[in-house]
């Protein structure tokens, strides 16, 4: 921990900047994150998203800019003792693990801080915590199955249990509701919410680019349109028709049903 780790925010970003090859990808981002709250970035495609995401991991270094992660500082810390306590879940994950490896050997083998399955003794305790992420991800019934044979939302919702695995203080969820069909998508946003509203649950931070993936029991969005903040605050307040609309460029109306959201353009005249 670090000394002011109780102090700090979960996450600080000051004026950071990630340029590659000349282009900002993200530019001169202020942003920070207070402990268990719930974050939605959001955004179109290549507006900077998973870039972010990618610094909040600490895997990518800002070109400008200060980064704190859970109290330490990106660049003055070992990262290979900050990641342990980062738990992150995306496509990119997916395509490491090995596919032969049991959905359960999959969950267990964070632990450990590997992707392949060594055959180590697991510990008991290991395995039952494994068990109880899947279940609370609806993968009871899965958890013998090769990773390879799952399903696209069964291997989302392994990786989301995957990444709970160190006990992590942030999560970080990149586009988990990818590639799902509706019935998949509402399955996982029913767990997320469910994760989102436990007191002990890390912080999160979730990338989607559809209102209708936020969960309920998510705080927060942060808005970012070519690589530039537009809004960032709790979602009552900055989840509007007007942001969201300046956010991907043309006319649209948000509207809240409960506790879940929708977005559409309005009809050509």
């Amino acid at each position: 921990m670090g000394d002011n780790a109780l102090m700090s925010d979960v996450l600080e970003l000051v004026d950071v900047s990630v340029v590659r090859d000349g282009r900002a990808l993200v530019d001169e981002v202020s942003w920070s994150i207070k402990e268990g709250e719930r974050w939605v970035i959001l955004g179109p495609n290549g507006a900077g998203k998973t870039t972010l995401l990618n610094v909040a991991s600490s895997y990518l270094f800002p070109s400008n800019g200060t980064v704190r992660i859970l109290g330490d500082k990106l660049g003055a810390v070992d990262v290979f003792e900050l990641r342990p306590r980062i738990g992150m879940a995306g496509i990119a994950m997916a395509d490491k693990l090995p596919r032969r490896q049991t959905v359960l050997e999959t969950v267990l083998t964070a632990a450990y801080g590997m992707t392949a399955h060594w055959h180590e003794d697991y510990e008991a305790v290991d395995e039952q915590r494994a068990r109880a992420f899947l279940d609370r991800l609806g993968m009871t019934d899965h958890v013998e199955r090769k990773f390879g044979t799952l399903s696209e939302g069964e291997r989302k919702r392994t990786l989301i249990a995957r990444a709970m695995m160190t006990d992590p203080e942030l999560l970080l969820l990149d586009e988990p509701a990818a590639g799902l069909d509706l019935g998949g998508r509402e399955d996982l946003v029913r767990r997320l919410g469910r994760l989102a509203r436990d007191p002990l649950a890390p912080s999160m931070i979730m990338v989607t680019h559809h209102v209708e993936e936020i969960a309920p029991g998510f705080t927060h969005v942060l808005m970012i349109r070519q690589g530039k903040v537009l809004a960032a605050g709790p979602v009552e307040t900055e989840l509007t028709s007007r942001n969201l609309s300046h956010c991907f460029g043309l006319p649209l109306v948000v509207e809240r049903n409960g506790d879940r959201w929708t977005a559409q353009g309005l009809p050509l005249s």
